[in-house]
């Protein structure tokens, strides 16, 4: 990486920690917060590549999660990994030539893996789903439908109607989807190793809450990324025109 590109880094990294600071509201599903800030890292990874945006986003989640909980070592579990693999694929994608109708069956059979991480944990452990969450089994579907509804028609609206923004759109699903199973995975995982009375999680979490915790994190940070990110984005080509002639460069070198 170039120091120009270091600086930015920080930069990035800085942006995430207190935007998601002051923007997730203290609404958490399994420890995972509510992260409209997703768009920060997302828009790095487009402007100034995927090594940019994923060790943005990971130095940032690592500093908003040691001021919000202190726990270190969940962050570096869960957070530092998922974000940085979230957003690098992200900008990866971005960044290169690909077909998208090759991959919309996957698209698909992603969505329905969406509902049912949903309604099979929400249905079948009516009582741990409310301890879980929270929440009423009524308002954890009201709530994850009215989400996941609207990740669904923002995709489609970004994939139908913005050409230029087709690959945007279909390397944020696929970085959300990764990043989103990854910490999934290592919540479960750390909430069953370290949990104790005393630290962040008293009790270790379900494996069947896994898809979740999945559902939570995908659809919360879709929507913020695909609806802010395009016009955020294009706000900043025009002011740096040559931000957008590097990008083709790299497509074209891709």
């Amino acid at each position: 990486m170039q120091s120009s590109e270091i600086a930015i880094t920080g930069i990035c990294a800085a942006l995430y920690a207190v935007i998601g600071l002051l923007t997730s509201f203290g609404l958490s599903v399994g420890g995972v917060a509510f992260w409209p800030a997703a768009v920060i890292p997302a828009i790095f990874a487009v402007l100034f590549g995927p090594w940019v945006g994923g060790i943005g986003a990971s130095i940032g989640i690592f500093i908003r999660d040691v001021i919000y909980h202190g726990d270190p070592l969940l962050s570096l579990t869960a957070g530092v990994t998922s974000n940085f693999v979230m957003f690098f694929l992200l900008g990866y994608f971005t960044h290169i030539q690909i077909n998208p109708k090759k991959i919309g069956l996957s698209i698909i059979v992603g969505g329905i893996l969406l509902i049912g991480g949903l309604l099979i944990p929400t249905f079948l452990l009516p009582t741990e789903s409310v301890l879980f969450t929270g929440l009423t089994s009524s308002e954890s579907i009201a709530l994850f439908a009215v989400i996941a509804t609207a990740s669904v028609l923002a995709f489609i609206a970004v994939f139908a109607f913005k050409k230029e923004w087709r690959a945007f759109s279909v390397g944020t699903v696929i970085g959300q989807g990764t990043g989103a199973a990854i910490v999934s995975f290592a919540v479960w995982g750390y909430s069953n190793l370290f949990f104790s009375q005393n630290g962040y999680f008293t009790a270790p979490l379900q494996m069947s809450f896994i898809p979740l915790i999945f559902v939570w994190t995908v659809a919360t940070e879709i929507p913020f990324i695909l609806l802010m990110g395009p016009p955020i984005i294009n706000a900043c080509y025009r002011a740096f025109p040559s931000l957008k002639l590097l990008q083709k460069d790299e497509r074209k070198a891709n």
